[in-house]
């Protein structure tokens, strides 16, 4: 059999990583071939991301790869970069902790209607969201925004340095808040009614579109995968049948199902279920939750402290009080996490903070299933966890107590996995609709019971 090999650049909130997959036997291995890691960059009171750090990182990292077949580039979702006409970047891309959007939201909900807006785009409501983004950035720098030629989410901006071609891929675009998924396309009524100009947003493409060849690599091609991390995460999950749901485990927690249409109605208003597109035109219905970065942000404070050291000292303390995670007070970072942490739940010491932490996000996990199950009529039995946080053993196991339901575990790589797959399939090294065999049959899954 031929040997087929891609790369994956998986860009996330706190680091990046470039890795090559190479399909033999119908089986994937991963190797990472560079990580590093990255924050935002603060500019006289404005926040951003040093995507020309991140740009070297990621060309490191191919000069690693050998010859490869095509690469494709993943990201968080919200943040993006404006393009001029000639295709240069204006004003670096804003960093969505950085704040610029504090009451922006709030206003252009009561301005156009909140219920307009859910039904245009079935978008969980988030101050962060590309939308209000961009009302910021229009209302800060008009002269700026009056120039701008696109607007290019993250993974689309790196695509565009890669292979010159400005794309908007699908799943990534479904987290602006500006995307209409029962149309397929941009919901044009709302981006009048936030006065943005129609021509930043381009054609919408789908996973697995070929934008071309990556310019020095030699006949590789540039291949959009779901170039939304949770996306990509998500075609990895090893399920079979439709009563599972999932939890891809990181710095966020992104809890949802899968459904062969978007659910948008008032119920999943209600319950703030956001609606963004996945792969073969499914729908990811899912709530986004304050994940890891919690913790994260407590470790920074407490000297960073092995992760190891931390959960042994949690799972030693009994159960406690918990807190909602998605409490505003948690986005922003600052060494007074943990401050934050006690004043909504009166704990005390490392241990115990460490200890409501996965508390709250197990309690947390249930309340968003509970939700899936009301507003879908669905029954769900088993909870994969993918991602970072599949290798917690004690966060799963209280996810699996507080839950009532079976939890499977792994992959760890499921984003990685996820874009080399798709890549896989668009360039013909594994056979369409082969993904979940293909993951199943390679990975050891753990799995924890109630």
């Amino acid at each position: 059999m031929s040997v087929r090999r891609h790369v994956a650049v998986d860009l996330g909130a706190s680091g990046g990583r470039v890795a090559l997959g190479t399909i033999q036997d119908g089986r994937l291995s991963v190797e990472i071939l560079h990580r590093w890691p990255h924050a935002g960059v603060s500019v006289r009171g404005a926040l951003f991301w040093n995507v020309l750090a991140i740009w070297r990182e990621v060309q490191h990292g191919l000069t690693l790869a050998g010859k490869i077949e095509s690469v494709g580039v993943n990201s968080w979702g919200v943040d993006y970069g404006l393009l001029d006409p000639q295709g240069a970047l204006l004003d670096g891309v804003h960093h969505y902790r950085g704040g610029r959007t504090d009451g922006v939201m709030e206003p252009e909900l009561q301005r156009i209607g909140q219920g307009r807006v859910y039904e245009a785009t079935g978008i969980q409501f988030m101050g962060i969201n590309t939308a209000y983004q961009l009302v910021a950035h229009a209302r800060s720098a008009p002269e700026l925004m009056g120039i701008a030629d696109r607007m290019l989410n993250v993974p689309d901006l790196f695509h565009y340095w890669l292979s010159g071609v400005k794309a908007n891929e699908r799943t990534i675009a479904s987290t602006t808040q500006l995307y209409d998924p029962r149309q397929g396309d941009w919901a044009w009524d709302l981006i009048d009614a936030f006065r943005l100009p129609r021509g930043l947003f381009g054609t919408i493409s789908d996973p697995g579109t070929i934008l071309g060849e990556a310019e020095g690599l030699d006949g590789a091609k540039v291949v959009q995968p779901a170039s939304h991390d949770t996306a990509s995460a998500v075609a990895a999950v090893p399920a079979q049948g439709d009563d599972w749901a999932y939890v891809s485990s990181g710095t966020w927690s992104l809890v949802g199902i899968e459904t062969p249409v978007p659910v948008i109605t008032k119920d999943a208003l209600a319950a703030n279920l956001t609606n963004e597109a996945g792969v073969n035109g499914t729908t990811r219905l899912l709530k986004n939750v304050m994940g890891l970065w919690i913790l994260q942000e407590c470790r920074r404070a407490w000297g960073d402290v092995p992760f190891a050291e931390l959960y042994a000292e949690a799972e030693a303390m009994p159960e406690g009080p918990t807190f909602d995670p998605d409490d505003p007070r948690f986005l922003a970072p600052g060494t007074d996490m943990p401050e934050r942490v006690r004043s909504l739940c009166a704990v005390e010491g490392r241990a115990a903070i460490t200890r409501a932490i996965f508390d709250s996000l197990a309690a947390k996990t249930n309340d968003v299933l509970s939700a899936l199950e009301s507003v879908t009529g669905r029954t769900i039995r088993t909870v994969h966890v993918v991602g970072g946080g599949s290798q917690v053993a004690f966060l799963n196991r209280l996810i699996a107590q507080r839950t009532g339901r079976q939890v499977v575990a792994g992959p760890v790589e499921a984003t990685l996995i996820g874009n080399l797959l798709l890549q896989a399939e668009a360039m013909g090294s594994i056979p369409k609709g082969s993904i979940r065999d293909v993951v199943r049959a390679g990975t050891v899954l753990q799995t924890y019971e109630p």
